[in-house]
């Protein structure tokens, strides 16, 4: 006789330092644990939106600033 598994996906937000704690729990309890990261283009986007932007003057600007 078998018994049927159903699977649930839960999204949790939790402070950076707490993640090797769930993961140490998830493993335990044989739970499969993954991460999803935000894209370059979704970074991009948030720093935008927050207003980090930098629009160069010149060449030469744009280049002082790629170099520090």
């Amino acid at each position: 006789m078998q018994t049927a598994v159903t699977h649930s996906s839960v999204t949790l937000s939790l402070p950076y330092e707490d993640i090797s704690f769930l993961r140490t729990i998830s493993r335990k309890m044989g739970w499969k644990m993954s991460r999803q990261r935000k894209s370059g283009l979704d970074k991009a986007l948030e720093d935008v939106k927050a207003g980090r932007v930098y629009e160069a003057k010149s060449y030469d600007d744009l280049m002082a600033q790629l170099n520090d």
